[in-house]
């Protein structure tokens, strides 16, 4: 159990209270503590009864059953992965501009657990878009591809991609307006993590910062500077990795 113990507690902080409530949310459902009713998002629960718990419960809950049970490890997996591989990574010692892409995601999402997992896979695949990934059966290609080839996976195991779609949609959102747009194209800049957030969770000494290749403008002066390139935003990993 210590090993177990160990593990869990090597996880970094965000994504193990993720993964921790997406464990047991769906278990307390599937043990029948507590009605899986009271955990979906129902609109009216929610606006007219105050059950204001549901846009919480809904982001981490699974309907595991005989014939979702694989689909829920699946992206249980996906969840562990690559949150840990963007916390550690990209977002490597700032815990608020991770903790607010989760937020904005999740708001975009309408709090539902798949398209927040895909939509954090989808980041991860574009900061390390050229990275060569392997996947089932030793089929082999870059980073960037994987959101979709997981789309068709999810597809075929589980008959639905509305979810995935939401979440590569919604991960390509949150991509171009934090990195894309004003960071390689030169525009507005239109988001930015909340203050409270860093007061709530400062960010450490030595975290990685920069993403892209900056607008032709900026590489000029940062050039005259003696300075400019693209900036690191952690290594790729293969799929399967730990």
């Amino acid at each position: 159990m210590s090993d177990i113990g160990d593990w869990f507690r090597s996880i970094p902080a965000i994504t193990r209270y993720w993964f921790a409530a997406t464990v047991a949310v769906p278990l307390v459902g599937k043990l029948g503590l507590i009605s899986p009713a009271y955990f979906f998002l129902w609109p009216e629960a929610f606006l007219y009864r105050f059950q204001i718990w549901r846009p919480i419960t809904a982001t981490f809950f699974f309907p595991v059953g005989p014939g979702t049970g694989f689909l829920y490890l699946v992206n249980l997996y996906f969840l562990y992965q690559y949150s840990t591989r963007l916390e550690t990574g990209a977002f490597d010692g700032r815990p608020a501009d991770y903790l607010f892409m989760l937020l904005f995601n999740w708001i975009c999402i309408v709090l539902l657990m798949i398209p927040l997992i895909m939509s954090v896979l989808y980041v991860w695949a574009q900061l390390n878009r050229d990275m060569i990934v392997s996947f089932w059966f030793g089929t082999r290609f870059k980073a960037c591809y994987l959101p979709w080839v997981i789309l068709g996976f999810n597809y075929i195991i589980g008959g639905s991609v509305i979810n995935e779609l939401i979440g590569n949609l919604v991960g390509h959102l949150y991509f171009f307006l934090m990195f894309r747009y004003p960071m390689d194209l030169g525009g507005r800049n239109f988001l930015s993590t909340p203050q409270f957030l860093y007061r709530w969770l400062p960010s450490r000494r030595g975290g990685v910062s920069g993403f892209g290749v900056p607008p032709a403008s900026m590489r000029r002066a940062a050039d005259q500077n003696g300075g400019g390139g693209r900036h690191n935003w952690g290594q790729g990993f293969r799929l399967g990795d730990q």
